[in-house]
């Protein structure tokens, strides 16, 4: 049950002893409540008689350290697990985000006046956790990447080795990392990659594949591969794994109106190609004709809507058809192999999407219209397979293809006013926080009738 509270404050942006003491009973902390008298005495360092935002973060800070005082969110009314830190923090912080309105994992301010004041829980008060934050734009500067797994509706984080971002942040946001790139870096990126692609498929990498098992511990779940360890003679072959039969429920699966995520991936999704610039991809030369181009892009591509499936080297690398209909063509585009980590995605300076090797798809549906599907290799991605062919009749949830060694992404997208795509996911991507989804869940349903 929740324990949220209608805490009336006033408009000084101050809280006064009474405030104070609503919001601590808020918080669900009984011993706290019983020292409120304490706690004001201690937060009120000017001795004003008033805690202002300052004091009241610092006093959550220092608390944080000694014993917590928030057992409950006092905006969405969520139980908080004392021990889980980081997600009592991120919790907060996306509660009290101003202007978050009734959008997952906050359930939106209880008043008004509660979301004026907002700020007095944004993460910058949160010292002790400055090397968190969630999504893309401080995945350019932190360690760690938050993303919100959608099935268990928690935030987990993304961990990168700390010399990967030393290097990503060197090539991809710095002016020299462009010059790099542009006097040899797009080439030493391909031969690092072909060289991978060839290593990964000798027999010696199977022994690589306990390795990888230990480092993404948790991550795999080799009860839903379909053949046995021992079945896979090289790493590539257990990259590229097939899951069991059922390992990935279809939502609606007689329902063509509904459209399903493509891969295991990291989701983000935006209404228009605008959207995407304003929260996400900060590529100058990013567009939809630019990604698709000039040739397949029709008018209803370019103002359409855009979803992204990023794939990290733990997920499973087959993609899925996300509609059903019947595939028109394959477009080859040659190009660069940059990552598609979001410390690249979030670099002024290089255009991942656009620049990169990739083949589109186009499928034309009953539902959506024609849908172009988008597949973009990366770093140590040396090829991209289809197991479909032009012409052939799909159902969603079909199997379409699949990467090769190496993390890579996926991009769909539909034309102007042909999908509604889910609230949970748009929400998310406003904040430029990813979205953990699995092949068949639900992505969005068709506008037209």
């Amino acid at each position: 049950m929740g324990c949220g509270i209608n805490i009336d404050y006033d408009d000084d942006g101050l809280l006064s002893f009474s405030e104070f003491s609503d919001l601590i009973n808020a918080f669900g902390n009984q011993v706290a409540v019983n020292k409120k008298k304490e706690l004001f005495e201690t937060a009120d360092k000017n001795s004003d008689g008033v805690v202002s935002m300052d004091e009241l973060a610092s006093l959550l800070a220092l608390q944080q350290e000694k014993e917590p005082l928030i057992n409950c969110c006092p905006v969405c009314g969520e139980i908080l697990e004392v021990t889980d830190k980081l997600n009592t923090m991120i919790h907060l912080t996306l509660c009290f985000d101003e202007g978050t309105g009734n959008q997952i994992m906050t359930g939106g301010f209880l008043t008004d006046k509660q979301a004026s004041y907002g700020w007095m829980f944004k993460l910058s008060e949160w010292g002790h956790f400055s090397s968190y934050d969630v999504g893309l734009n401080s995945g350019s500067s932190a360690s760690h990447i938050l993303v919100f797994d959608r099935k268990t509706k928690r935030l987990v984080e993304e961990l990168i080795d700390g010399k990967i971002v030393l290097s990503m942040r060197a090539i991809y946001q710095s002016k020299l990392g462009l010059g790099l790139m542009d006097i040899g870096t797009k080439e030493l990126l391909k031969s690092i990659s072909e060289k991978q692609g060839r290593k990964m498929n000798s027999v010696e990498s199977a022994k690589d594949i306990p390795k990888f098992l230990d480092f993404f511990m948790d991550q795999i779940k080799l009860a839903e591969v379909k053949y046995p360890l021992e079945h896979f003679k090289t790493f590539n072959e257990f990259f590229i794994r097939e899951l069991k039969p059922g390992a990935r429920p279809i939502a609606s699966p007689e329902h063509d109106d509904i459209a399903i995520c493509a891969a295991d991936s990291r989701l983000m999704a935006f209404n228009s190609a605008e959207d995407s610039l304003r929260f996400w991809i900060k590529g100058r030369k990013f567009s939809i004709q630019g990604l698709l181009g000039r040739d397949i892009c029709s008018d209803a591509f370019v103002n359409g809507t855009l979803v992204i499936f990023r794939l990290a080297p733990q997920d499973y690398h087959r993609f899925h058809l996300p509609v059903s209909g019947t595939i028109e063509n394959f477009v080859d585009i040659p190009g660069s192999l940059y990552t598609v980590n979001p410390i690249a995605v979030n670099s002024k300076y290089c255009n991942v999407f656009t620049e990169n090797k990739r083949v589109i798809s186009i499928i034309s549906t009953a539902h959506f219209g024609k849908v172009a599907f988008v597949a973009i290799g990366a770093t140590m991605v040396g090829s991209i397979t289809f197991s479909k062919k032009e012409e052939d009749v799909v159902k969603k949830g079909d199997e379409f293809g699949y990467f090769s060694f190496g993390g890579s992404t996926v991009i769909c997208v539909f034309e102007k006013d042909a999908i509604k795509i889910d609230e949970d996911l748009l929400a998310n991507s406003a904040r430029s926080l990813e979205t953990l989804v699995s092949v068949g869940m639900r992505l969005g349903v068709s506008t037209r009738k």
